[in-house]
């Protein structure tokens, strides 16, 4: 186990009353349930408001048995900002809406999309800041849970050595790890994207310090060599994933939605229900700039 996970931070206080609507909170540093909104209805400008600070203060957000068109689903999305197209739809790979990405699993699947620590797309120049997906179907067996971890928290627990040496280095985001490594896509022509950004972050909100690697996307830390790159990335990985007190546990039920930051959080889809099936639909929003310190 990593030294780090023993280090004390005492977790900020979060707020619990909204004038909307009701919170359940999953941890007391990550995630809360949603009581008494109807997503499929416009949200009054009240009701926004307090959505926004909740999305800041809780980073993952669940919705219970909403009932969602592909219309509806796309419109609540975009009272957040402008909605993101997946990489892979340029190739064909990931059904005819731009706006949708399919998130299906069924017995004969190659993959499933996310089963592994990430966040998502960071290798676009500037990433989706937010996520939104709709679950439809669920494993009749129970499972495909999906794990989230607070990036801040991860930051937070390192040694104060380790995050002075972090926050002057970079790291490369290349989309063909996964698409072409981990999921056998055909690129579009040009290629996928590669970006680099700050190993640390700020989030443009909170003014809160994000580790911002993951397994998912990052390919390596520039300026170091290949070996130094690959034991500093496993030995973040491993704090990410085996750090438990970093995590929050979705469980999906039919007509659930989840909304969460991808500037601060990452997550894992947990594949645990074969041969059953999960479907859903996820819709992003494009940040307003690229990740920076």
């Amino acid at each position: 186990m990593l030294a780090t996970t023993s280090k004390h931070v005492e977790a900020p206080e979060r707020r619990t009353e909204y004038a909307s609507f009701e919170v359940r909170s999953l941890t007391p540093h990550l995630g809360a349930e949603i009581l008494g909104l109807d997503l499929s209805k416009p949200l009054d400008a009240p009701q926004f408001r307090d959505l926004q600070q909740a999305f800041l203060d809780w980073m993952v957000l669940v919705f219970r048995d909403q009932t969602l068109n592909r219309d509806q689903h796309k419109d609540f999305g975009r009272r957040f900002g402008r909605l993101h197209s997946h990489p892979m739809h340029k190739g064909g790979h990931r059904g005819s809406d731009p706006e949708i990405l399919p998130v299906i699993t069924e017995a004969d699947s190659a993959y499933t999309a996310g089963d592994g620590w990430h966040t998502d797309v960071t290798c676009d120049e500037v990433p989706p800041f937010l996520s939104i997906l709709y679950m439809s179907e669920t494993p009749e067996c129970g499972g495909g849970d999906t794990l989230y971890a607070n990036m801040a928290l991860a930051y937070e627990l390192l040694s104060e050595p380790m995050k002075a040496f972090l926050g002057g280095l970079c790291a490369v985001h290349d989309g063909a790890l996964p698409y072409v490594g981990a999921y056998g896509s055909k690129p579009p022509e040009g290629g996928y994207p590669r970006s680099e950004h700050p190993v640390v972050i700020r989030h443009p909100n909170s003014g809160a310090k994000i580790l911002y690697v993951n397994s998912g996307f990052t390919s390596h830390i520039a300026d170091l060599s290949r070996r130094e790159s690959r034991a500093l990335l496993e030995m973040l990985y491993r704090h990410i994933a085996e750090t438990p007190r970093l995590h929050c546990r979705v469980q999906w039920l039919p007509n659930t939605l989840t909304l969460w930051d991808n500037r601060c959080t990452q997550h894992h889809a947990v594949w645990d229900y074969y041969p059953h099936s999960r479907r859903g639909e996820r819709v992003s929003v494009v940040g307003g700039k690229r990740p920076s310190y």
